[in-house]
């Protein structure tokens, strides 16, 4: 497999540079201008190439909850979205918490054959929060973190002897965090709105509370964690303070964290609820600056799809999650770029780079050499985002009707095109 990818505007971490890909055996040979080879080409005339991006946050529901999602469609939903690689939580059915169902995903994303799928095991087992899981075992077989996600480890000494025993086989424990006895049945965030409508609040401290009880026990034991989709103005606040005394904790937020603000429930669209709530102003605006100024490592998607009759029930009573993974990349860049917070190489890392270095992943960057994952966009093109054209089988957004800038043109993954728009 030999080709050139030309013409195109090739996004690095120190800047954008006109410059032609050679691609050879599923590495980047060469990066230079005008390269002159004997091969095919794929010309990337207007259009912008990236590191292929990575989201480290992803339900793709097989085994178990196929209904919503498999990893057939979920890969497909990913490629689409620019995602050359993905890593999926643990809340399957059975719980991906033992090395049988870690080697299940890999096997069954090797079938597909589109974005490479990296399981994440659970913390503990069956996700019920009273005891390890088989933690060495689940990284032998592939694991690269481990997750209770959708649910906190409520026990502090549990939660130690998992970042100490994680560490030992070099992963990670990745945080959802909400105390349980807080949120108390919660579903929106707890303020006005939650008020005007009726709808039970979930209060900020239940998310701040075990964001600092996580850096704690990292700071104490000088071992890293991730804090998952952080939503709060506090919360960043208290990872910024962190961060600036040494403490080795990383963090991410979701792209309906930095363009929606809870005003969204009063229409009582069940693709509004998500885990932790969407939130006010103030947050939407530290969740930005957070992103910005690196306090929040990078974007994911949480991508949660459901089917329809997940959500349409009443709200108290419908599913937590968006499905966000075909939108995440356009959101991100009409918000964060095209609105004049981010340079290009700064949406790149936060969207590729960054994962890439918190769980230890090829890829990542474009250079001579690397793996030659990439995702080249159209960033002039417009469209308004329609849910009921997703690939996934979820078609939970709360994005219909909004209008974005940034079409994926190609996703390639090892040097081979996994994603054509043409």
């Amino acid at each position: 497999m030999k080709y050139v990818i030309k013409n195109g505007s090739v996004v690095f971490c120190d800047g954008v540079k006109r410059c032609d890909i050679l691609v050879e055996d599923g590495k980047i040979a060469r990066l230079a201008e005008n390269i002159d080879a004997d091969c095919e080409v794929l010309d990337a005339e207007g259009l912008h190439v990236f590191p292929g991006l990575i989201d480290m946050h992803v339900h793709l529901r097989e085994p178990g909850f196929e209904g919503k999602e498999d990893i057939a469609s979920g890969s497909r939903a990913a490629v689409a979205g620019g995602f050359t690689q993905v890593c999926c939580m643990p809340n399957t059915n059975p719980v991906c918490d033992n090395a049988v169902v870690v080697t299940y995903i890999k096997y069954r994303a090797e079938q597909v054959g589109l974005c490479k799928v990296h399981p994440i095991g659970s913390i503990t087992k069956g996700e019920k929060g009273d005891e390890l899981a088989e933690i060495g075992k689940m990284a032998e077989a592939g694991a690269v973190a481990i997750s209770d996600d959708g649910r906190s480890v409520m026990d502090s000494k549990i939660m130690r002897l998992a970042m100490e025993y994680a560490h030992g086989f070099n992963l990670k424990c990745l945080c959802h965090c909400e105390d349980e006895n807080l949120v108390d049945g919660g579903v929106v965030n707890e303020g006005l709105n939650s008020t005007i409508t009726g709808l039970k609040g979930s209060i900020r401290a239940a998310e701040d509370i075990m964001i600092a009880r996580e850096i704690a026990l990292s700071e104490s034991l000088d071992i890293p964690v991730h804090i998952c989709h952080v939503s709060t103005y506090s919360g960043v606040e208290i990872i910024r303070s962190a961060k600036a005394r040494g403490v080795k904790v990383t963090a991410e937020s979701c792209p309906h964290y930095f363009w929606l603000t809870d005003d969204v429930i009063t229409g009582f669209n069940t693709f509004t609820k998500v885990n932790p709530p969407i939130r006010e102003e103030r947050d939407r605006l530290a969740v930005i600056e957070g992103l910005k100024d690196g306090t929040l490592d990078c974007i994911v998607t949480d991508h949660a799809p459901h089917s329809s009759k997940d959500k349409e029930v009443e709200y108290s009573l419908a599913a937590f999650g968006i499905s966000g993974i075909e939108t995440s990349f356009s959101l991100s860049y009409t918000k964060l770029v095209k609105e004049g917070n981010f340079s290009l190489s700064e949406l790149a890392d936060r969207m590729s780079a960054a994962p890439a270095r918190i769980l230890g992943l090829e890829g990542g960057e474009i250079r001579e050499g690397g793996v030659a994952d990439l995702t080249i966009a159209d960033l002039a093109a417009k469209y308004v985002i329609d849910g009921e054209k997703f690939l996934s089988k979820g078609k939970n957004t709360p994005f219909n009707g909004q209008e974005v800038y940034g079409r994926i043109a190609y996703t390639i993954v090892d040097g081979a095109v996994k994603y054509s728009a043409n």
